[in-house]
């Protein structure tokens, strides 16, 4: 296998050459376990932890290492390598760090498209969509939806779900189909390319594994039922892990979110209502934040059927998320800064006493 069949590009080598780092080996991070890696490279795969200066230098989470990204390693033995460097990425999907505040959880990198999954028959949830959808566009990923168990269904509900869907969401593609009976697999493999990284982002038990099983003609992830207790999916996917399917294209499963929460400080929020915000500039005020202000443009098509009521109940919420997590993360780096202060006049101190 060379680095293409994993996706490495001529941008990734031209950085290797500008960088100075065309000695070491390129790798991919195919799966992740507490901060210990397997990478895989030319010469095939091996357990990887980072260089202690990274770990040092590290200003959160996304500077360390996450599955689907390139990295620059020295390979010691035949079975351990060292990441050095990690290569530019051209997305990271991300949400907020669960009971971190202003700190966030890279689910993957470099992906291009997400496969968005809900189940009919009990997990699917318009708003969860529109959040994963804010993910996805603050990511700068293409989103695909994926409605699965439709054989629980009849053929008039399916229907009815994907039309509530594009109701609400435009331009993102939605294929229903059955994991059990394959209904709906052809759609779905006519749109997966070689070269392409894919990732699974759904909660437990909406069949993203047996997805990827089918894709892949082979069981590679565990699966399991539903809880017949709670009605709620079993984490059998406990850690992210890349794929190489027979196409040649590449799918990140993930481990189950039962809370989306977005680290958007982008336009992921914009793009995902982008009816909403197109009509807010025709608000009577600059400032409007369309809740009960004269003159609101958006109030006033809520009002008219013109926006789904729901949908504008979903973006007041996460607009108040968003502008939560920015203001956590603004406060979060004003304390490191303080702390850096006080960790560099201590050394200046201790300098000046030892002279």
């Amino acid at each position: 296998m060379n680095l293409a069949d994993l996706g490495y590009h001529k941008k990734l080598e031209e950085y290797r050459i500008e960088q100075k780092i065309n000695n070491m080996e390129v790798g991919r991070v195919i799966a992740e376990h507490k901060e210990r890696y397997i990478i895989k490279t030319e010469q095939g795969e091996f357990d990887a932890e980072i260089t202690g200066n990274m770990r040092f230098t590290a200003k959160s989470r996304e500077d360390f290492p996450a599955v689907g990204d390139w990295v620059a390693t020295m390979v010691y033995d035949s079975e351990l390598a060292i990441i050095h460097k990690i290569l530019p990425r051209t997305s990271i999907i991300k949400r907020q760090a669960i009971g971190q505040f202003g700190e966030v959880q890279v689910i993957a990198t470099n992906i291009d498209y997400a496969f968005l999954v809900q189940a009919v028959d009990r997990d699917f949830n318009i708003n969860r969509l529109e959040r994963y959808l804010t993910i996805c566009y603050s990511s700068k990923v293409n989103p695909i939806i994926i409605l699965t168990k439709t054989d629980l269904i009849d053929e008039q509900q399916v229907s009815e779900i994907v039309e509530s869907i594009k109701l609400r969401i435009s331009d993102v593609p939605v294929i229903a189909l059955s994991n059990e009976t394959q209904n709906g697999y052809d759609s779905l493999n006519q749109i997966i390319e070689k070269g392409k990284t894919y990732c699974l982002l759904g909660s437990s038990g909406v069949g993203k594994s047996t997805l990827l099983n089918n894709l892949s003609d082979k069981e590679i992830m565990k699966t399991d039922a539903i809880s017949q207790s709670n009605n709620k999916g079993r984490h059998i996917t406990t850690h992210r892990e890349l794929i190489i399917l027979e196409n040649g294209s590449l799918l990140i499963d993930n481990p189950g979110m039962r809370e989306v929460g977005i680290a958007d400080l982008g336009s992921g929020l914009e793009s995902t209502f982008d009816r909403i915000i197109t009509l807010s500039e025709n608000c009577k005020f600059k400032d409007c934040t369309h809740i009960h202000e004269i003159g609101c443009a958006v109030i006033e098509a809520v009002q008219n059927g013109e926006i789904d009521e729901n949908s504008y109940k979903n973006y007041l919420k996460m607009e108040k998320e968003k502008a939560y997590f920015e203001s956590t993360v603004v406060e979060r780096r004003k304390k490191e800064k303080v702390f850096g202060k006080m960790v560099k006049n201590y050394y200046k101190n201790d300098i000046r006493k030892r002279k």
